[in-house]
């Protein structure tokens, strides 16, 4: 129980120190954010649990993969905003486009025969 908790406050406070950093410097805040924190993190908490490297070079490729449509959402966000759609309507646009344009792009992978 004690290593969830570690987990998760260091997660978070990667999280915190991006919001924190955003309040001074977007372009900081926007390298921090873009390296693959989460995806580190998760290849470190995942090795530390199973030591299967498999597992890691798999959620590795399926990361590389989802990068794609991810686009979507930094694409349509700014977008909806400049309009000047209220803030909360535009992240709720951006997430269910981002999701259809997931679900779109994981059919269009199958009709090619890879399977994540």
């Amino acid at each position: 129980m004690l290593y969830i908790i570690i987990k998760i406050l260091i997660t978070a406070c990667v999280i915190v120190a991006v919001s924190e950093i955003a309040k001074k410097s977007s372009i900081f805040a926007g390298i921090l954010a873009s390296i693959p924190l989460t995806s580190f993190l998760a290849f470190i908490w995942i090795y530390l649990e199973t030591k299967n490297t498999q597992k890691i070079i798999d959620l590795s490729y399926a990361i590389m993969l989802m990068v794609i449509p991810s686009f979507a959402f930094f694409i349509i966000l700014p977008l909806l905003l400049k309009l000047q759609t209220s803030f909360t309507l535009s992240i709720i646009i951006s997430t269910l486009a981002t999701a259809v344009i997931y679900w779109l792009f994981l059919e269009l992978l199958n009709r090619f025969g890879i399977s994540i």
